[in-house]
């Protein structure tokens, strides 16, 4: 435990770059060893200017300590790339974290068919549907789903994972203490519970923008594949994807329609040579051979009351998958207008689209749009003739 000070000293340098910190390592073997070289030693590590140097001359060890202590306060784990259990896909990257904290229990990352699920935060319903299934049929499959808690794609991904009773490990772009975004709390526990959080920024750190670019060459670097879902143009997903083929990592894509503005990254990925993905075992059966024995290419279903994670949890309640009692007050839970326009004007006696949609005063594209992502969440259910009820009581 004496040696992680330093761990956390060399990784917390004000104005150190992260290739200066791999150099370091590489020169001296250690931070301990860095830390107390002479100037001149430093001056002779591969790369490294005057100015980086100079960097190192910050000897105060108060904000590793403070690191360490609430990392024991909050039970979580420190992990350094020169231990057993860091993942080797990750060390192989060309700039991988020298310390990662870690909530939850890191699944043997290495022996996995890790496969990440990446898309845009201002997804259709269209995406959020590909993402819950793909995800799910990839988990049900046997392969370790990879994502970044984001909101959008990477929470549909990490519940249908979830909710299929799989594994997920959730890359942030902040402390693995702190949720971002605030209504992910939930999910949050359920994947550290059936998986683990990840981040190389310690306890306390606050989503910044410019963590998450950043952050992503952890999510590929972790996964023998990167599923696109939907990449508008400029799309932090198209930012994954092209580190993933830096790193010698396979690219999928699901398509969407030519004039959709979200697809737009992910049909010209699929011009460009990644696979199509169209349900999970387009992705798994390119690594059915290599990983003999862990995957499953047609599963049996679970009954609900044996599935971990998510699911598991919501469906401890009473009502079918959320708790009983709703509260719209203060943000409206995360909903927007229209979402919850449509949960006050269904009840628990099933109701056609073309009722819900005349007595909610919403359009008929507006409604099935609120009623995808509602049903995506458990907040209402779908039944046979195009009717739904409300699995919610609401309260103002």
């Amino acid at each position: 435990m004496a040696s992680l000070k330093y761990w956390l000293w060399l990784a917390e340098l004000p104005g150190l770059r992260r290739q200066t910190r791999t150099a370091l390592l590489e020169s001296f073997g250690s931070p301990e060893k860095a830390y107390f070289a002479a100037p001149e030693e430093v001056l002779l590590t591969r790369g490294i200017t005057r100015e980086q140097a100079g960097c190192l001359k910050d000897k105060s060890l108060e904000r590793a300590e403070q690191i360490l202590e609430d990392c024991r306060r909050l039970h979580i784990r420190i992990l350094t790339i020169q231990d057993a259990d860091y993942p080797h896909r990750l060390k192989n990257i060309y700039d991988p974290p020298a310390v990662l904290y870690v909530r939850g229990q890191l699944p043997v990352v290495d022996e996995e068919v890790a496969v990440a699920v990446v898309g845009t935060r201002k997804c259709t319903p269209y995406g959020m549907s590909a993402a819950n299934k793909l995800s799910g049929q990839l988990a049900a499959g046997g392969a370790l789903v990879v994502t970044g808690l984001a909101r959008g794609i990477d929470s549909a991904a990490a519940k249908g994972a979830l909710r299929a009773g799989g594994r997920v490990i959730g890359v942030l772009g902040c402390g693995v203490d702190v949720v971002y975004p605030k209504e992910n709390g939930y999910l949050y526990e359920d994947v550290a519970a059936a998986g683990a959080l990840i981040s190389e920024y310690p306890p306390g750190t606050e989503p910044e923008r410019q963590h998450f670019p950043v952050r992503n060459r952890i999510i590929s670097g972790l996964s023998l594949a990167t599923l696109v879902v939907e990449a508008p143009e400029e799309s932090g997903a198209l930012i994954t994807a092209s580190t993933a083929l830096e790193q010698g990592r396979d690219v999928y894509a699901v398509p969407g329609p030519i004039d959709a503005p979200n697809s737009v990254g992910c049909n010209r990925l699929l011009r460009d040579g990644a696979g199509l993905a169209a349900e999970g075992w387009d992705i798994l059966r390119d690594y059915e051979g290599r990983y003999p024995g862990k995957l499953r290419r047609d599963p049996a279903r679970r009954e609900p009351e044996t599935v971990r994670g998510y699911r598991g949890r919501e469906e401890q309640a009473p009502a079918k998958k959320l708790p009983p009692l709703l509260s719209l007050s203060g943000d409206g839970a995360g909903l927007t207008d229209d979402q919850i326009a449509v949960l006050r004007t269904l009840t628990e006696e099933p109701m056609l689209t073309d009722d819900l949609t005349d007595a909610a005063g919403i359009t008929a594209r507006r409604m099935l749009s609120a009623l995808t992502i509602l049903e995506i969440e458990g907040y209402v259910t779908q039944l046979p003739g195009g009717r739904y009820i409300r699995n919610v009581e609401l309260a103002d």
